[in-house]
């Protein structure tokens, strides 16, 4: 069982980077500031949480992001979370909550979604939570996407999924097979803001604009999920 999930990881975490390429956040560095030649920097806060089998609580491993009609590894970019993206707390109340920082060249993006994994011994469970946003970059500057709440909760009919169904008992098991994400995006800057320029000192004195996100299409995430 240890050695099957073992594989299980490598095989997700190869799927995860084999076709996109790794890409670290802004302010990775203490000491990383911005300036006139900066790129633009997307923020985004998210909480993923797992309510219907709450002894697996998802941490964020990967936020996907790609240009449109994406071709090559080159187009595909995977933010990785680090240390200063981390706020988690493992409850299924609070969930686990990341300060997203992606800096990008102008241009048209999709953000695809986050995979997540969580474990309990000795079962481990991937997640993908869809998100299947556009965004806009044109312009230099901090721009505050906003916060997105990702809930796993029990899958009614043929909803899709909140992950693989293989290998198909950890992922039965910590519930990713039989459930399903509930997806919300909102408006909290005057919360978060001071969290980012509290964690990050470049962002202390920089104006954060906003570009909020449309809502959740849970029909078109429906559709990608039965054509993928």
């Amino acid at each position: 069982m240890i050695r099957s999930s073992l594989v299980c990881i490598a095989i997700f975490v190869a799927m995860l980077c084999g076709c996109a390429t790794p890409t670290p956040m802004a302010f990775e560095k203490e000491n990383d500031k911005l300036s006139e030649q900066s790129p633009p920097v997307l923020l985004m806060t998210a909480t993923i949480r797992n309510t219907y089998r709450t002894s697996f609580q998802p941490k964020v491993i990967v936020l996907h992001v790609e240009k449109p009609d994406a071709k090559d590894k080159a187009d595909r970019l995977n933010f990785k979370m680090d240390d200063k993206s981390k706020m988690e707390t493992g409850s299924p109340v609070e969930g686990n909550t990341y300060l997203m920082r992606l800096p990008l060249e102008k241009g048209t993006y999709h953000i695809k979604g986050m995979s997540s994994h969580a474990a309990s011994f000795p079962i481990n469970g991937f997640y993908f939570a869809p998100l299947h946003s556009s965004v806009q970059v044109s312009e230099p500057g901090v721009f505050y996407l906003g916060h997105v709440e990702a809930t796993i909760r029990e899958r009614q009919g043929s909803e899709f999924k909140a992950g693989p169904s293989v290998p198909l008992i950890d992922q039965a098991i910590a519930g990713a097979s039989g459930g399903t994400f509930d997806i919300e995006i909102s408006d909290r800057l005057a919360k978060d803001e001071a969290m980012f320029k509290t964690r990050f000192p470049a962002l202390q004195n920089v104006d954060i604009k906003k570009a909020i996100l449309p809502p959740f299409d849970r029909q078109a995430a429906q559709k990608w999920w039965e054509q993928n």
